[in-house]
């Protein structure tokens, strides 16, 4: 159950010839799959690029009406690998994943393909997530690309550049027999706009051709004598034949006025924000028509030199866009106008940041800092905004509702990303520090996924994260038999079947360690959206789910297992992890931590009850709620909880200054704080109530009843309260 459907959307997969698409990038790319005759598609969701695997997953009946085979990769590894197919057969395959995490996993196997080179078209459409709210390093692909020598696209983000360059995508694979790699953003990928359809295409020659009648080229594979011919062939057959295919067909665009003596180059994905920041500065208007000359990279690998000589012939100098470092391009264009005995000055890094992303107000402020060099005159007499003004001497700013932003900033606490109301991971970590309460502090190795928020308050578990999948494995070097003391791993089950039942599991248990890691297993790749993993509880009718993980451990010599199947019990968390940490058995130790997702199972009830109560039919709702009488205002339930629906509020005594604890209407009823409190032995403040729609007669009843006797109760206890008073 992926976090959102497309069910509706994938009708206008089917749109023919001449008509009208209006919809979502990610699905424009979809379409254009399917326009250019697509023969496989393979893939690994991850941000930005995950809902491109979510609409392929809803659109799976249209795909096999057109002959195409879709799959779920295991790992990015896994679907570049499945390009491999194209590398003897005319057909053309696709693969997407997230980078640059996801590249780097695929990277093996990306090396390989590019190297023996390919026949049918091969695109890889990475999901570029750079910038202040990525998850990962900050870290690009062109160096892939540079290293592996694929061609790198970087289309302009609106939804005709994007479909194009996947049509031409294709199409300049096959003319140099190279891979290439579709570089999108995540405003790119969450764009909407409008582009005239093609009618999609059945594959030509089929994945059934090639399978009976197969075909082998040895000079493909990467293996001596080959492999050093492969490299030759790079540089004096497949780059010569990408250049020539990129300037043949204009896939680098050129714009604006030629009379000015200075330009902008910028990567494709930069031409929206670009345009924009002109368009503040009275430089641009809305439709793209610029006061200064603009040379937009949709290929940012391999650069044209005679394209930048054409654009830098007669020009003082030039500005290159390039978001991130090290600045690639930059350094490239330096050697190329040396080369051409060109005097271009070039400027970048030295107007725009090194590193971080280029945001509008950044984009603004250094475009306004380039023309204020060399063509003042074009900002002389205009309002510019803010960010464009020239820097003045730090001063607090004069606008009253600014200033007060600015010293409310300073008192405001910080609120780190933590886990969703009613997770089921929080009573994992809750349970590994009441053991840390009794055994002491454990090194422990954390993974990505929803866990790794366990790093930050109020948990502030886990002192390090290799990768996705990598939790065991990074604790492996802390393993020793001169100490009892154990490591703990953590690993979710997303990155257990992505790459830790062998790096991790089988690692461990060749080695012998006598470690302990602990799966939590939600039921779904959470992180990425939702989607189903081998070990899923649901149904999925394309996949096979209900493979437990506690088998497949079993499966690869793993003796000691246990399998928590409800973790919000904190009390058996805390007693199986005890366990583990203490037991004289010797060998890797695993815990499997099982309960449903509280996002996708929310998805999932939600709609029922919403359909139950509008049906007339009786529904129970739970809910928690804290008696301020009983609390004592120590918040340790807040503390070994950390629940969003938690929260403080004044206390209704007048004597106690302490506030109290509360719950907000957020809470979904999970109960971890009432387990909390009896598996820490904390107050019995907490109370579960019961919200009834189209309650029954009993259920009217009995509220009555309740009404009647809590009613008199309170009665008789305010008569004693104004006997003391008087």
């Amino acid at each position: 159950m992926a976090e959102r459907s497309f069910t509706n959307e994938v009708g206008k997969l089917k749109l023919g010839e001449g008509e009208e698409f209006r919809g979502e990038g990610i699905l424009a790319v979809t379409k254009a799959l399917l326009q250019s005759g697509v023969s496989y598609v393979a893939g690994y969701q991850g941000a930005p690029i995950s809902h491109l695997m979510d609409v392929l997953t809803d659109a799976n009946d249209i795909l096999e009406e057109l002959g195409v085979h879709f799959e779920h990769s295991a790992s990015e590894a896994t679907a570049t690998a499945t390009l491999a197919a194209s590398v003897n057969y005319p057909l053309r395959g696709a693969v997407t994943f997230k980078s640059t995490v996801g590249t780097n996993v695929a990277s093996d196997a990306l090396a390989n393909l590019a190297s023996g080179g390919v026949t049918g078209g091969a695109l890889l459409i990475v999901g570029e997530d750079y910038g202040e709210g990525s998850s990962i390093m900050q870290e690009r692909s062109h160096a892939f690309a540079m290293k592996s020598q694929v061609w790198l696209l970087d289309p302009r983000p609106n939804l005709e550049s994007m479909v194009g360059a996947v049509e031409r995508g294709f199409e300049l694979s096959e003319a140099s027999n190279t891979p290439v790699m579709l570089q999108l953003r995540i405003r790119a990928c969450h764009v909407h706009g409008r582009f005239t359809t093609r009618a999609n295409r059945r594959p030509a020659f089929t994945l059934k051709d090639a399978i009976e009648h197969p075909v082998r080229d040895v000079d493909r594979i990467v293996l001596p004598p080959a492999s050093y011919l492969h490299e030759h062939e790079k540089i004096a057959r497949r780059w010569p034949a990408a250049v020539r295919y990129i300037t043949q067909h204009g896939m680098n665009e050129f714009f604006g006025a030629d009379e000015q003596d200075i330009g902008i180059v910028m990567q494709g994905g930069m031409y929206n924000g670009v345009l924009r920041a002109l368009e503040l500065l009275g430089l641009a208007d809305a439709f793209g028509q610029s006061r200064i000359p603009l040379y937009v990279l949709n290929v940012t690998y391999p650069l044209v030199d005679e394209e930048f000589v054409r654009f830098c012939a007669g020009k003082r100098s030039i500005l290159i866009v390039e978001e991130g470092q090290p600045d690639y391009i930059e350094q490239a264009v330096h050697a190329i106008l040396r080369r051409a005995d060109l005097n271009t000055r070039v400027h970048g890094k030295d107007v725009l940041p090194m590193a971080g992303e280029y945001t509008g107000g950044v984009l603004l402020k250094g475009l306004a800092e380039y023309v204020r060099r060399y063509e003042p005159g074009l900002l002389e007499g205009r309002a510019l905004p803010r960010a464009a003004r020239p820097a003045t001497p730090a001063r607090m700013p004069d606008n009253p509702k600014a200033f007060a932003i600015q010293r409310a900033s300073d008192q405001v606490q910080g609120r780190p990303p933590s886990f969703c109301t009613g997770c089921p991971e929080r009573p994992i970590f809750t349970a590994i520090k009441l053991v840390e309460r009794e055994l002491g502090q454990h090194h422990i190795s954390c993974d990505i996924g929803c866990h790794l928020f366990s790093v930050l308050p109020p948990f502030n578990l886990g002192a390090t994260t290799m990768g996705y999948g990598l939790g065991w494995a990074g604790a492996s070097a802390l393993n020793t038999r001169e100490t009892s003391r154990r490591t703990i791993s953590i690993m979710g089950d997303g990155g257990f079947w992505h790459n830790g039942l062998t790096s991790g599991v089988g690692n461990a248990v060749f080695n012998e360690t006598d470690n302990v890691l602990l799966v939590v297993d939600n039921g779904y790749s959470a992180a990425t959206g939702g989607q189903d993993v081998l070990s899923s509880k649901a149904e999925n009718p394309i996949r096979s789910t209900n493979n437990p993980i506690e088998n497949a451990v079993r499966g690869v010599g793993v003796k000691w297992v246990r399998t928590v199947t409800r973790t919000y019990g904190v009390a058996q968390m805390r007693d199986t992890l005890r366990e583990a940490l203490t037991t004289r058995e010797k060998g890797p130790k695993v815990v499997v931590a099982q309960s449903e997702c509280m996002l996708n199972k929310q998805r999932r009830v939600r709609p029922l009850m919403r359909k139950a109560i509008g049906e007339g039919r009786r529904v129970v709702r739970e809910r928690f709620g804290v008696d301020p009488d009983t609390c004592t205002g120590d918040h340790s339930c807040i503390r070994l909880s950390g629940c969003p629906s938690l929260t403080i509020r004044d206390n209704p005594d007048p004597l106690r200054t302490d506030p109290v604890a509360a719950v907000v209407d957020s809470c979904v009823g999970c109960g971890l704080c009432g387990e909390v409190s009896h598996a820490a032995v904390l107050c019995p403040s907490f109370y579960r109530a019961e919200i009834i729609n189209n309650p029954g007669r009993w259920d009217k009843f009995k509220a009555r009843l309740r009404k009647t006797v809590i009613g008199a109760l309170q009665r008789r206890i305010d008569r004693r309260l104004e006997g003391l008073a008087a």
